[in-house]
């Protein structure tokens, strides 16, 4: 028996936290009965489990995508504003996959899609703290003392932010890391100290990069690729 949230998450029909919106939501029934208690267990293989109606099933594969996610695509797998998702460029994908983080709708870069619930689970709870590496063009030249409270941490919505690793590319282009999932975190970080982003692109998560895959492109990510973001996940776990 297992709770209803990694279930679905192990089915790749949403993250862990998404499927206990969609309990919250009234969108879930066991053996006929809608089931919004969040603790909550099944057996996936003798229990009827529906999301809105269809069974679902265990994924008979995981699979894992590398996305180079181009500008006005928004990180979900549907719109209600009905605007592009990451979804319609995964042209000739069959199973089902969903992204694990957000990339926002006017940033570009690198963005993972599995339908590998555990994996997606541990690369995005903080306490994990696998880094993501952003490259920025900011308005106007960051000096030292900006780049240092920006090393430190500044303040975004009411809470500071971890320490992140921040290098000067160049006048007004930063390469920042950060350990945090924050909704358009660098964006805002960037804000705090005076120097808007004006574009957004990020280059790694944990220990994948691509500097080849072209914007638009995907492809999936090797075996070796998924151990070492694994590995990742426990060592980033182990150093807290």
């Amino acid at each position: 028996m297992e709770r209803i949230q990694k279930i679905l998450s192990q089915a790749g029909i949403a993250s862990r936290r998404a499927s206990e919106q969609l309990m919250l939501d009234g969108r879930v029934s066991v053996n006929g009965e809608t089931i919004r208690e969040l603790g909550t267990k099944a057996d996936p293989t003798r229990d009827d489990i529906r999301v809105d109606g269809r069974r679902i099933k265990i994924a008979e594969r995981h699979i894992y995508l590398l996305l180079n996610k181009p500008r006005g695509y928004v990180t979900t797998r549907s719109d209600p504003q009905k605007r592009p998702t990451v979804i319609d460029l995964l042209k000739g994908v069959r199973e089902y996959v969903y992204p694990v983080g957000r990339l926002d709708y006017d940033s570009e870069g690198l963005l993972i899609l599995t339908n590998d619930g555990d994996l997606a689970a541990r690369l995005t709870h903080p306490r994990h703290g696998v880094p993501r590496v952003y490259e920025a063009r900011v308005l106007g030249e960051p000096d030292a003392h900006d780049l240092s409270r920006l090393s430190k941490g500044v303040t975004v919505d009411g809470r500071r932010t971890e320490p992140a690793k921040v290098v000067s590319l160049g006048p007004g282009h930063l390469r920042i890391t950060v350990h945090e999932g924050r909704n358009r975190q660098v964006r805002k970080m960037c804000e705090a100290i005076g120097h808007p982003v004006d574009e957004l692109r990020r280059v790694a998560i944990g220990p994948i990069r691509d500097s080849r895959l072209k914007l638009g492109q995907w492809r999936e990510l090797s075996t070796q690729e998924v151990e070492s973001l694994r590995r990742a996940t426990r060592i980033s776990h182990d150093r807290t």
